[in-house]
């Protein structure tokens, strides 16, 4: 009974055309949910079972704000759009407040020493997220046809919130990026000599345009080194790179440059609209490139640099103007 529930919950997600990481996590999620309550079908249950759920997370698993989150919206969606039973106001009540944090944010000459340490595609696609201010997934997602030589930009499609947006292309990028693409483009040819070469299409495109799956403009900028099965459509072709094989070079990467604070592959987005506005970019061209859909998101950038080492003058440095 379970399988079949969470079979529905799959397809209705699929209709939405949300990703396949929603879809993993909202499986994950609904099953802790059914295994908590000793396997009862959540048809049988309701707001009560899904309060003392999420107060487990919060108070004895002890997990995340973000998490408690988003396990409540794998539940609002199971109860609204499987179960016909949405839940009510509890889900404004129960929502956990995420902590108010400032963005972690390398300087120019870490960035520089941290792509020094990267080779091949790790590099290029460590270039995009600083370079553009890209998520990582849409970096990864990026398809030979998003990239703009002429007019130096970069057309992100269907990115968080299902938005599309153009971003700027470095022109420092185009010469490594030809060359890298020129790579793909022999694997591309013999993976078509071997019987496959097809790609993943979003939406329903692979009925729209056939033969658009194994078209050169259709291909990921970064496959993979491997073929492998969609686990949507079972087609085989080539995916793009891991997002965890590339999490870890850059691991390796940021280790290797000497840097001892926290630091991500969402470091070089941080870093990209920090220095954009170092740089006098106004805040409203850096909230389009990042795709914020409120500026209030955008404008913590200006917090990180407001509160940086030379925003305030030490009363210390009055009394001993030289050092101790």
């Amino acid at each position: 009974m379970a399988e079949k529930l969470l079979n529905q919950l799959r397809s209705a997600i699929r209709v939405r055309n949300y990703s396949i990481r929603t879809e993993q996590a909202y499986s994950f999620w609904v099953k802790r949910y059914i295994r908590f309550h000793d396997l009862k079908h959540p048809g049988q249950m309701g707001e009560p079972e899904v309060v003392a759920f999420l107060t487990h997370l919060a108070v004895e698993r002890n997990v995340s704000a973000n998490t408690q989150n988003l396990a409540l919206s794998a539940l609002v969606f199971l109860y609204k759009h499987i179960l016909d039973k949405p839940l009510g106001d509890i889900t404004k009540t129960i929502r956990a407040k995420k902590p108010q944090k400032l963005p972690s944010v390398l300087t120019r000459e870490e960035v520089a020493g941290v792509l020094r340490n990267l080779e091949g595609s790790h590099k290029l696609i460590a270039s995009m997220l600083y370079g553009s201010g890209l998520r990582l997934t849409e970096a990864l997602r990026l398809r030979v046809k998003d990239l703009n030589f002429t007019y130096a930009c970069i057309q992100v499609n269907d990115a968080k919130g299902a938005k599309d947006r153009v971003v700027t292309f470095p022109e420092v990028l185009h010469r490594s990026v030809h060359v890298h693409l020129e790579q793909v483009k022999i694997l591309h040819d013999t993976d078509l000599l071997r019987g496959n070469g097809a790609v993943h299409l979003p939406g329903a495109l692979y009925r729209k345009y056939p033969t658009a799956s194994k078209s050169w403009p259709w291909q990921f900028v970064f496959p993979a080194r491997r073929i492998s099965r969609d686990p949507r459509s079972n087609h085989v072709g080539r995916h793009h790179v891991d997002l965890s094989t590339f999490q870890k070079g850059l691991k390796v990467a940021i280790q290797a440059s000497g840097i001892e604070r926290q630091a991500s592959s969402h470091t070089f987005r941080h870093s990209f609209a920090t220095h954009a506005l170092e740089n006098g970019v106004d805040i409203r061209t850096v909230q389009q490139q990042l795709g914020h859909s409120s500026l209030e998101t955008t404008e913590i950038y200006t917090h990180v640099l407001k509160r940086g080492g030379q925003a305030v003058r030490s009363p210390l440095e009055d009394i001993f103007p030289s050092t101790l």
